[in-house]
């Protein structure tokens, strides 16, 4: 009988200590802090790197997963103690059909969001970065606007064309919703041809990407936790 009770705990035991790792590497891997405090009142969704759509990028490139980020946003949305999303941002941007999925979950959203870009929001991060309902960037942090691209075999047929021209648009679309920036300004800044070395688009520093309506205000982490909790207690 001590023997079998003996056994129960040791299994117990085991099974929570593997639980505990399988956590901790959810955080490792995944920087997915809610597994370990999911009733927590502000989440926190960190999308760094560069965004993994269908193709799988090499093991040595910092990468965020959309179908890591989809099941968090999901639970975020569900879980009645979790009253806020604050969405940090330092990316290289990346696939743009999985950015841009990622954004219209983001805004959909019926609980409060602030996003605010620490170090850079470029490419299909913009859209990343103005998902939220309220918007911030870091003085130092950066944001490149530039049309949509492609790397590798492209068929040069007037069918791509149309085809990269309607992706642009849905992309310009969404920037234009969700911020203050005019079409005409954001078409204007992906045209530029003397910003970027070797390539067409713009860099706005800090609070160059305000002054254009892009973003909604220059500030910190400070400033970004008491914006969410006002919008909370709203």
């Amino acid at each position: 009988m001590y023997k079998n009770i003996f056994n129960s705990e040791n299994t117990e035991n085991e099974n929570n200590k593997s639980e505990s790792n399988d956590k901790i590497q959810s955080v490792k891997e995944l920087g997915n802090t809610a597994l370990i405090d999911p009733n927590k009142r502000i989440q926190v969704l960190s999308i760094i790197g560069q965004i993994e759509g269908h193709s799988v990028l090499p093991p040595q490139t910092k990468a965020t997963k959309y179908e890591h980020i989809i099941p968090q946003l999901i639970d975020i949305e569900q879980n009645d103690e979790v009253k806020g999303l604050l969405i940090v941002l330092n990316t290289v941007g990346g696939d743009v059909e999985a950015g841009l999925g990622i954004s219209e979950m983001i805004r959909s959203m019926s609980k409060p969001t602030v996003s605010i870009v620490i170090g850079g929001g470029h490419s299909i991060g913009v859209p990343l970065a103005t998902s939220a309902k309220f918007s911030f960037i870091t003085p130092s942090a950066t944001m490149i606007v530039h049309p949509v691209r492609m790397n590798g075999f492209v068929i040069g047929v007037s069918q791509t064309f149309e085809y990269f021209k309607k992706m642009q648009e849905r992309v310009n679309e969404f920037i234009v919703r969700t911020s203050n920036i005019k079409m005409e300004t954001l078409e204007q800044f992906m045209l530029q041809t003397d910003e970027l070395l070797n390539d067409v688009g713009t860099m706005l520093i800090g609070k160059q990407a305000v002054d254009c309506g892009l973003i909604d205000q220059v500030g910190g982490i400070n400033e970004a936790l008491n914006k969410l909790n006002q919008f909370i207690k709203e």
